[in-house]
């Protein structure tokens, strides 16, 4: 296989908080590959989109550090970059799309205005070539009568239209890998999949490679390569879609997938998981994940258990991984 775009290593991101540390990201390691597509699973309050801002040195609060391992792209370690050095490589080589674009697109600019300003900053283009690019981005994530739009203020797109700007604000930076936090979670099904589509032809049209942050397995199932599923901070199985989906191996991701409505047949109840996720800061001793599950054993409350191999292309954090198959999930 080819060497990895992205390679995250024993990645922690720790709060600092009158004298107390709280980890909310422990030892985060993956890799990410050309053209692939990484869904980032888990509940709300995992560490999905802290793990990535921490990816992007995009911490919300002075508190919040990175600390430990490191975070490659290429031949760069992220971690090790300053300020200025990595004001270069975000947008250029590592770009982002956040959750609600009315919070990240400025009210005051024209839509044209914030695309050309990563163009001219990244590739040193004139105001008129960045206007043209800008014009062609938006036509190429969709948006009708690009000439006429891209003088249009942000209040004055739908949300999916709002979305799809943010997308093209992300490529006038030309990056490599993008990271799409939640894309989909304001929007109505049919513009969902607008949404998807348009991520999976921008990745087989440009060769991106794309971290797809989501609680929904139904968009991990449509789009993703690869699955890595987070629970209170910690990676707990990661794979291939089809043996994360098929063949799950930790109870967490099994109560997950079980959760989904496709996977309750006729009248029957949803199942769920019971319980609630730890507290960051009172983390249960041993595995994070057995106060809820079903399947513990003698040594899950006293060990925390470690990725291990669980086949070709997949591996998991349990002391007693699941061993019964599931049908394949397209």
């Amino acid at each position: 296989m080819s060497t990895p775009v992205l390679q995250v290593s024993e990645m922690s991101v720790v709060a600092s908080h009158r004298g107390r540390d709280v980890t909310l990201v422990d030892r985060l390691s993956f890799d990410l590959h050309q053209g692939e597509i990484l869904g980032l699973v888990g509940e709300s309050g995992s560490g999905k989109t802290m793990a990535c801002r921490a990816l992007m040195q995009l911490m919300p609060s002075p508190d919040l550090h990175v600390r430990g391992g490191s975070v490659r792209l290429n031949d760069v370690d992220l971690l090790k970059l300053d300020a200025a050095g990595m004001r270069a490589m975000r947008g250029r080589r590592i770009g982002m799309i956040f959750q609600n674009p009315s919070s990240h697109l400025d009210p005051l600019m024209r839509i044209g205005e914030q695309i050309a300003e990563g163009v001219r900053l990244h590739q040193g283009a004139s105001k008129r070539e960045a206007r043209a690019q800008a014009i062609d981005l938006l036509r190429q994530v969709g948006i009708p009568d690009p000439a006429s739009r891209v003088d249009n203020f942000p209040h004055e797109f739908s949300g999916g239209m709002r979305q799809r700007a943010m997308i093209a604000v992300a490529l006038g930076c030309g990056p490599q890998v993008l990271i799409a936090d939640e894309p989909t979670t304001a929007l109505d099904v049919t513009v969902q999949a607008q949404i998807l589509r348009l991520l999976l032809d921008l990745r087989d049209r440009h060769g991106l490679s794309l971290i797809m942050i989501t609680h929904d397995l139904g968009v991990v199932a449509q789009t993703c390569d690869s699955i890595a599923v987070m629970y209170a901070g910690r990676l707990c199985e990661h794979g291939s879609k089809h043996n994360v989906l098929a063949r799950a191996r930790h109870p967490y991701t099994h109560g997950l997938i079980e959760c989904q409505p496709a996977s309750s047949a006729g009248s029957e109840l949803l199942r769920t998981i019971p319980g609630q996720p730890p507290l960051l800061d009172a983390l249960p001793s041993g595995c994070r994940f057995h106060a809820r599950c079903g399947h513990a054993g003698a040594d899950c409350p006293d060990r925390l258990p470690l990725m291990r191999p669980m086949g070709v292309a997949h591996a998991a954090a349990c002391h007693y991984p699941l061993v019964q198959s599931r049908e394949a999930v397209s």
